[in-house]
């Protein structure tokens, strides 16, 4: 029986850690503040937003909701963002996404200030996670994986990693932070030739494919450590599943993620350590 790699011991633990670098913050007159800006009520965006809310509440992170109408308009949504960018006691932004496509999106992203993008959805975070650079920040998911990896005592320096993903949320940012500690990467994609072979090589197996049963038990070996980061809806079982078949994988696996309760339970920690960390930055 495979080991479960639990997010809630991560996360609190992070916490924890965050909690004090927080705490020192606020005794030298500083306290650190999300803005969330939020257009509409999609269930899901109002789910993340408890939860970040309850999670900023117990590390000592205040924030800022600006919450727009479904139907507003592109300038009301750039109004928000300029006034997020213009706030110094602001220290990171929290931009939901998907917007509604009568928006730009992209000039949206655009217009944050990197400085405050906590959860990197400009091109001045995604050049600091690919260069390794302070420049911005990781988007919280694919931070979540190593923080799993790193609670758990999984060393990364010089392991054989296999990156199921390739989107700029996940895939391409968590290969970038891996290689960053030293571990040597394959990137993989649901049209990879042989997508199960190439997984069974791994010694750490990333799934981010966003698609239901994209690794089951032919695409794993023995020994492995398995971050499922997948998060679907089954229909036909009435559950949230994960890109991994966890009932054919775990009995072969070393140790994996379940879904939920895996990666998912860490992303409002790290959420929580970007804001911190901005206003340290801020601070010099």
């Amino acid at each position: 029986m495979a080991e479960q790699l639990l997010g809630l011991p991560v996360a609190n633990a992070l916490s924890e850690r965050v909690a004090a670098r927080a705490a020192e913050l606020t005794k030298g007159g500083v306290t650190p503040t999300l803005a969330i800006i939020r257009v509409g009520e999609r269930d899901d965006d109002l789910s993340y937003e408890r939860g970040a809310l309850k999670r900023c509440e117990k590390v000592g992170v205040a924030v800022k909701r600006f919450v727009l109408a479904a139907d507003c308009t592109q300038e009301e949504l750039m109004a928000a963002i300029a006034e997020v960018n213009a706030d110094s006691s602001i220290h990171g932004c929290l931009m939901f996404r998907p917007l509604p496509k009568t928006l730009d999106e992209q000039a949206a992203c655009a217009a944050l200030d990197p400085a405050k993008d906590v959860d990197c959805i400009t091109e001045g975070s995604l050049f600091g996670v690919f260069a390794n650079r302070k420049v911005g920040f990781a988007p919280c998911t694919a931070e979540a994986c190593i923080e799993i990896l790193d609670h758990y005592g999984y060393e990364l320096s010089g392991a054989n990693v296999t990156v199921v993903g390739r989107s700029l949320v996940i895939g391409k940012p968590v290969s970038m932070m891996l290689q960053a500690r030293n571990a040597t990467v394959t990137m993989c994609h649901t049209r990879t030739r042989d997508l199960a072979a190439e997984c069974r090589k791994a010694e750490i197996l990333v799934v981010a494919a966003g698609h239901i049963g994209t690794v089951g038990a032919s695409a794993v070996a023995p020994g492995q450590v398995v971050i499922d980061v997948g998060i679907n809806w089954d229909e036909s079982a009435g559950k949230l599943c994960g890109d991994v078949s966890y009932d054919e994988v775990e009995p072969i696996v070393a140790a994996i993620t379940p879904v939920p309760r895996g990666v998912g339970s860490v992303t409002t920690a790290v959420l929580a350590k970007h804001v911190v960390e901005a206003a340290e930055r801020q601070q010099g």
